[in-house]
């Protein structure tokens, strides 16, 4: 941890939670002569597994060397919230764990991707993992079901299946921006295992994502226009938009507005395809 202010804040953080968590509610006595509010910062450390020397160092905003594994046992000694360990781990500099594509649970968002179809939309991973996709998604490029779990990634199609380069009327050039973003999106989560195994992968199996990836560019994402040439209903032309979920601010849902009334005529076509491919993935 390098930013002090972001220490001092890390510190305020946890002994706020601290103090607020009463001993009953990890099983402590309070016994008679206690005059901290809430945990003392030994018990917290005993039962985070730590010494109390570090953990004090750590409540002093001290710079030294966190871990993940560390951090988590602190999470759950001081009971905290989702959101709230995500704020600590954020505060602490230490690699945020991307959206897990076996774990992934949110109604509200596949509620949401499913009620915009007939334009595509999915709920993408910070590492690009398909999370959820309604049926004009699965139309566009394909059910995924059909795909093992760890394939299910936009950046492991574009870049390993033919058909994807075809689908992409720009191939080039749009994922040239992608990897830009992806460069930016792996920095934040540098040493994650999710991150450092796709981005290897991609590295073994693509000599454009190879090329690219070598270039070091980094961008942000921004709206754009995609074109399409489906093989079937010929060309579409979208734009891209990118929404953060205010549950889950880690999981992005994406959807293609039909950018010209040709594009809007044949949405429901796409989307009856791709209901007609989760059909036959699911006999």
């Amino acid at each position: 941890m390098e930013n002090a202010a972001r220490r001092k804040e890390l510190s305020a953080f946890i002994r706020s939670r601290r103090e607020r968590l009463a001993p009953a509610a990890v099983g402590l006595h309070p016994g008679p002569r206690r005059r901290t509010p809430g945990l003392r910062r030994e018990e917290v450390a005993q039962l985070s597994g730590v010494s109390v020397t570090w953990y004090t160092w750590l409540e002093q905003a001290r710079n030294i060397r966190v871990s993940p594994q560390v951090l988590d046992a602190v999470a759950r000694t001081l009971q905290l919230t989702a959101q709230e360990r995500r704020h600590l781990m954020e505060l602490s500099g230490v690699p945020l764990a991307p959206a897990d594509a076996t774990a992934y649970r949110n109604p509200l968002l596949d509620r949401l991707v499913a009620e915009l179809s007939p334009r595509p939309a999915y709920v993408l991973s910070p590492c690009w993992d398909l999370l959820a996709w309604n049926d004009a998604q699965a139309g566009l490029i394909g059910d995924p079901l059909r795909w093992p779990v760890n394939e299910r990634n936009m950046l492991w199609l574009l870049f390993t299946q033919p058909w994807m380069r075809g689908l992409l009327v720009d191939w080039h050039d749009d994922t040239r921006r992608l990897i830009a973003e992806y460069r930016v999106a792996a920095a934040r989560h540098a040493g994650h295992p999710r991150f450092d195994q796709l981005t290897q992968s991609l590295l073994d199996a693509s000599g454009e994502f190879r090329e690219g990836w070598a270039e070091h560019d980094v961008g942000v994402f921004r709206p754009t226009r995609k074109e399409f040439d489906h093989p079937a209903l010929g060309r579409f032309t979208f734009d891209y938009a990118k929404l953060a979920s205010g549950e889950d601010s880690e999981a992005k849902v994406v959807v293609y507005l039909p950018s010209d009334e040709e594009t809007r005529g044949k949405l429901p076509a796409l989307a009856e395809s791709g209901r007609l491919a989760a059909d036959r993935s699911a006999d």
